[in-house]
């Protein structure tokens, strides 16, 4: 679970943000000024930081240039966001060593999907073989097979067979589906999960391995081997 330390000085905001994020699956710590993030920082180095350029005192942007600076926190992604979205602030924030710059307001959905798109620039690759049950997935070449024979699996079923193979015995629901395997197609309806899920579990069902895709009620879908 990746934690998202959120600095911005509006309760409102942040719960708002925080309900998002927590929704997705993310841990959240809240910090209402800079010196509130840094007492944070001191204490626990989040995945990433949702950080507001109009602080009081100390602005947002001052903050991120210090992070930056600091070899123990300068490998820490950030994401600014500011009420000022015009070309020449997105410049100035994302040339403080921001990773992304998002304007106000936002959709939330949108937001969670720029902080997975981050963090997944953000972490090195995943590991390229992955075998479970004796369904493998050779990520490099983009292959999967089922007891050594070959599967032939659509480029959307793929991505989901290899998210959930990575992240085995947990539960998710459609929505961090969505944000986790669609990424930045924040439009796709949640329902289209449920037809990729259906066409997986087709793909997996000659092999008996679409047992392992499993629906979890009033949840979503989770892989696993334990019944």
């Amino acid at each position: 679970m990746a934690t998202i330390l959120v600095v911005d000085d509006e309760p409102d905001i942040r719960e708002v943000i925080r309900f998002a994020l927590e929704g997705a699956g993310f841990r959240v710590l809240e910090a209402g000024h800079a010196d509130d993030a840094r007492r944070c920082l001191t204490a626990e180095q989040p995945d990433l930081i949702l950080l507001d350029w109009m602080l009081p005192g100390r602005s947002g942007l001052e903050l991120a240039q210090q992070l930056k600076l600091n070899p123990k926190t300068r490998a820490i992604p950030i994401i600014m966001v500011s009420a000022r979205g015009e070309e020449q602030d997105r410049i100035q924030g994302l040339d403080t060593g921001a990773d992304d710059y998002i304007a106000k307001p936002f959709s939330p959905r949108e937001m969670v999907a720029r902080v997975n798109a981050v963090l997944r620039r953000a972490r090195p690759d995943e590991a390229d073989d992955i075998e479970i049950a004796g369904l493998r997935i050779d990520h490099v070449s983009r292959r999967v097979s089922a007891e050594g024979q070959p599967v032939e699996v659509a480029p959307t079923e793929y991505r989901l067979l290899h998210f959930f193979m990575t992240h085995t015995d947990r539960a998710f629901s459609r929505s961090q589906l969505l944000d986790r395997v669609w990424g930045d197609q924040v439009y796709v309806e949640e329902r289209t999960v449920d037809v990729h899920i259906r066409r997986l579990r087709k793909t997996l069902e000659s092999t008996g391995h679409d047992r392992l895709l499993q629906t979890v009620r009033g949840v979503g879908y989770r892989f696993s081997e334990k019944p």
